[in-house]
């Protein structure tokens, strides 16, 4: 996929996810995605393989919002594989915080799939907002 491409792809994920419809972003992560959130919060650290990123991350998150959780993306950067997005989380915790986090992902596309994405987030609001996870990423 040429750069282009991989901006389309992302804008389409983005635009679901904007309305809180995660499927397509999960269905956009290759099977051997790797996650590394950045920072030295209890969910920072780098999460192996889709399997990983839906039980230890993903799971966890949808538990404290309720289901849902609403991202929408602001600017896309690309270069070749590679596509930086910023991002904004509009979502309300099930005891009803607001979890206005701010995000910029760097994901690297491959076969046209998720194959790695880096995570750059607020981490002084997860860790006032959100519980741990009980898996902690490696």
């Amino acid at each position: 996929m040429s750069k282009a491409d991989n901006r389309t792809f992302l804008q389409g994920v983005f635009a679901e996810t904007a309305k809180g419809n995660g499927r397509p972003f999960i269905d956009a992560l290759a099977d051997d995605v790797r996650w590394t959130i950045i920072g030295q919060t209890a969910w920072s650290g780098t999460y192996d393989g889709k399997r990983a990123v839906l039980e230890d991350l993903l799971r966890p998150l949808a538990e404290q919002l309720g289901g849902r959780n609403v991202v929408s993306a602001e600017r896309f950067v690309a270069d070749d594989d590679v596509v930086v997005v910023e991002g904004r989380n509009h979502s309300i915790t099930t005891s009803g915080r607001p979890y206005p986090n701010r995000y910029c992902w760097i994901f690297v596309i491959r076969d046209g799939k998720v194959a790695e994405i880096t995570e750059y987030t607020d981490t002084h609001l997860i860790a006032q907002v959100l519980t741990p996870p009980r898996a902690a990423p490696t």
